[in-house]
């Protein structure tokens, strides 16, 4: 019985249970058993980032899940239409402001020079008078109003903030692009995202003229921001650091973005907003200088041939006629409008660099972050530096480091 048993002894698979044969002997069977192995959930000692992986493969497989991915694809497809449609729009838009720019600079010049030319001819013709002055006070008037409407705009700051609006949409065209071609599963969240991203851009960057144009003057000067808020940065996460190495990550690199991280905040950016405020002054002065030099002009141009002041009622209407095209020059034709928004651009990149950094410090789990080999180079392209150059920032990773001690800005581009 022994030397058959061997060749007797079956199992049937049924609905994934064992069963029994009724050919199998109680001491075959506890062999069996015996043999069998027994493996506990227990036993198995699986990470997080494991559960994650099965939890991930789970999803896929599962049709509900693969429906979701198709509508969350179909929903990005969407979004991606409208920002090629934003991005053509501002485009066209921002053509057309610096037109504008154009435009009222040489028809402001040109009235404010033809007033001032009639004023001084009609001192030498006194019987063209009267028509030399309405003329002149005409023209000024005009000059005066144009010059109200055209400084609240800013039609070359207009211009700036589309232009930089059509490179940012067409950048976030690409990022949903390459996101669609690169994973082959989505979710709502990265529906959400994206939409946050594109509401962000809408706010920084409106298409309305009047009202939500954003303020020419404002009292306080903040970085422009056209992306989305990250969430709060914990300042003990970034005050003690975790200093644990993998995913690209080591002790050196992260005392490399500390320190880039204090230079950015207290060199690049700093300076920018400094000059943004320096350039604000200078052409809010003009923006109220122009209209009133103009309105004077105009007042005193009425004076000329009277018997009260005529003399130096001329001499003001004139040279007031030909200051105003240098003052309009001086802030439209500089297009100091446009300056001013370059530097709150520039400060606002700078802004975005340094969330990143902290996104990337603020969390203590190495795995979860972007690829510190990555990201060092993504940071270094954007500053215009080589990646070994971050190793000179590791010296102001000390907080007691003060402004004062950095010779040196981080971004060498601009």
């Amino acid at each position: 019985m022994t030397t058959s048993y061997s060749t007797r002894r079956r199992f049937t698979f049924s609905h994934a249970s064992l069963r029994r044969p009724s050919d199998v002997s109680p001491c075959g069977l506890a062999a069996f058993q015996k043999q069998q192995p027994i493996i506990k959930l227990d036993d198995l000692n699986l990470n997080q980032k494991q559960y994650n992986v099965i939890s991930k493969i789970t999803k896929k497989a599962s049709p509900l899940s693969s429906k979701e991915s198709t509508l969350s694809l179909e929903k990005l497809r969407a979004i991606t239409e409208a920002i090629a449609d934003r991005a053509e729009m501002h485009d066209i838009i921002g053509k057309q402001r610096n037109n504008w720019n154009h435009l009222f600079l040489h028809s402001i010049n040109s009235l404010a020079l033809s007033a001032s030319l009639l004023t001084g001819v009609s001192a030498f013709s006194s019987s063209y008078l009267l028509p030399f002055k309405l003329s002149s006070i005409l023209l000024l008037s005009a000059a005066a109003g144009m010059m109200v409407i055209v400084n609240k705009l800013q039609p070359s700051q207009l211009a700036e903030e589309q232009r930089n609006a059509t490179r940012l949409w067409k950048q976030l065209q690409r990022e949903i692009d390459q996101l669609v071609s690169s994973k082959s599963h989505f979710t709502q969240q990265d529906v959400n995202l994206a939409m946050d991203k594109v509401l962000a851009l809408d706010k920084a960057y409106p298409l309305s003229l009047l009202p939500g144009m954003l303020e020419k003057f404002p009292e306080q000067m903040e970085p422009t921001r056209w992306w989305p808020q990250k969430e709060n940065v914990k300042k003990e996460n970034l005050e003690t650091l975790s200093k644990l190495e993998g995913n690209g990550w080591n002790r050196d690199l992260e005392e490399a973005m500390t320190g880039l991280l204090h230079v950015l905040r207290t060199k690049d950016e700093a300076n920018y907003m400094e000059f943004g405020k320096l350039v604000l002054r200078i052409n809010k002065c003009l923006a109220l200088s122009g209209p009133v030099i103009a309105a004077l002009a105009s007042i005193t141009t009425g004076l000329v041939g009277s018997p009260i002041g005529a003399s130096w009622a001329l001499a003001v209407s004139v040279i007031g006629g030909a200051l105003v095209p240098v003052v309009n020059t001086l802030g439209h034709g500089a297009q100091l409008g446009m300056i001013f928004e370059l530097s709150r651009n520039c400060a606002g990149f700078y802004r975005l660099l340094q969330e990143e950094i902290e996104h990337n410090l603020s969390e203590p789990d190495v795995d979860s972050r972007e690829n510190g080999e990555v990201f060092a180079m993504k940071v270094a392209l954007q500053l215009g530096r080589n990646v070994s150059d971050l190793k000179e920032f590791t010296a102001f990773d000390s907080p007691f480091c003060k402004s004062i001690d950095l010779e040196k800005f981080a971004g060498k581009l601009f």
